[in-house]
């Protein structure tokens, strides 16, 4: 009996090779149909294993983003030019100020290669209420006012 080339994914190792290798036919020069039923083969070990081992359920969209980028070795300036906006509007994001928009939740997904749903899921944004004003110890004084 000939012995299996894959099995079911065990232990965080063998998750990394096997995603190295899934890596490795998706770029290799030639798509036989062989190559095609591992690549296959592979996505399917790969996606239960995510499935059953899923960190992204417990993280915000954003901690998700910067995991991502560092998996990739992605900056700031590289995440700019992926989703064609301002350096600005990536540091808000990045930041909590801002939220991402479908078409940012799309190019995220189509790039980092996950479902839009990690994207896509309610999380808090860190705007400061009153930052208008100067001074906040405005906001703790009071006046007397003379009733009439």
């Amino acid at each position: 009996m000939q012995a299996l080339k894959y099995k079911v994914i065990k232990s965080e190792k063998q998750y990394d090779e096997y995603c190295q290798m899934l890596h490795d036919l998706d770029f290799s020069a030639k798509k036989t149909k062989q190559v095609k039923e591992e690549i296959d083969l592979l996505t399917l070990l790969i996606e239960k294993y995510d499935e059953e081992h899923n960190a992204f359920e417990t993280l915000d969209p954003i901690a998700i983003l910067k995991s991502l980028m560092a998996d990739h070795n992605m900056k700031a300036i590289d995440l700019s030019k992926l989703l064609s906006v301002s350096k600005g509007y990536i540091s808000d994001i990045l930041n909590y100020k801002k939220g991402l928009s479908k078409d940012v939740i799309r190019t995220l997904s189509s790039h980092f290669k996950v479902s839009q749903e990690v994207f896509n899921k309610e999380y808090k944004l860190k705007v400061p209420e009153n930052s208008h004003l100067q001074n906040a110890s405005v906001m703790n004084t009071r006046k007397d006012l003379k009733v009439a």
